[in-house]
């Protein structure tokens, strides 16, 4: 019986580990992706000046009268190094009025400053209230025509159905997923131990995540 229970655990753990595994990888494959098009992209100048990267595949939006929109995906910190690896979180919305169906959406925010990481961090940080967020212009030369002077501290972006577009998330709430983080790393760790890259090993996803960010982002 002991054996059964042992065999039960191994294989949850290893199940768990792979729905992390999998949220680093489509985060890697949706910048590729959304890159691939300079013209339909996310602004180059942007991402070089970004302080933090947010990518949350498969966000679900469902709604009967009532909306809801929930996702899990990494978030990634500039650093005197570097771009960090990946720290998992969680966000969470509500929406009113009249709607019905459900809707998957590929979510990327990205931060001008380190505030928002910084109240992602201590607590629930809620976008449009304790951050101004705004929809992401998008392609080469769309800076130059939108909001050049760049005030919002989080520009936000979605991709659904094929489509890549600024999207409006004001009141989505971000935080961070302690359990997710310590499947991934195999141990107990802290947002801020991440993102200094402090005693941990960076499983093989997590290094083509940093790759990949670095890429887009010189």
């Amino acid at each position: 019986m002991k054996k059964i229970v042992m065999i039960l655990m191994i294989s949850l753990a290893l199940f768990a580990g792979k729905k992390q595994e999998n949220i680093v990888i489509s985060a890697a494959d949706i910048m590729n992706q959304i890159m691939s098009i300079p013209e339909k992209s996310i602004p180059p100048r942007l991402l070089r000046n970004a302080k933090a990267i947010a990518i949350i595949p498969g966000v679900i939006k469902a709604g009967l009268v009532v909306g809801g929109r929930f996702g899990r995906g990494v978030l990634m910190v500039k650093n005197q190094n570097g771009w960090s690896a990946p720290c998992f979180i969680n966000l969470t919305g509500g929406s009113l009025g009249w709607q019905i169906g459900v809707q998957s959406s590929d979510i990327i925010l990205v931060f001008k400053t380190r505030r928002g990481v910084d109240g992602i961090v201590g607590g629930k940080f809620t976008l449009g209230a304790d951050a101004a967020v705004a929809a992401g212009p998008v392609g080469r030369n769309a800076l130059a025509a939108t909001d050049g002077s760049l005030k919002a501290e989080i520009y936000s972006y979605s991709r659904s159905k094929g489509l890549f577009a600024g999207v409006a998330i004001d009141g989505s709430v971000l935080s961070i997923n302690d359990d997710y983080n310590e499947l991934y790393y195999k141990k107990e760790v802290y947002p801020t131990d991440i993102f200094k890259g402090y005693k941990i090993r960076v499983p093989r996803s997590g290094k083509v995540l940093i790759d990949t960010i670095t890429r887009y982002t010189r």
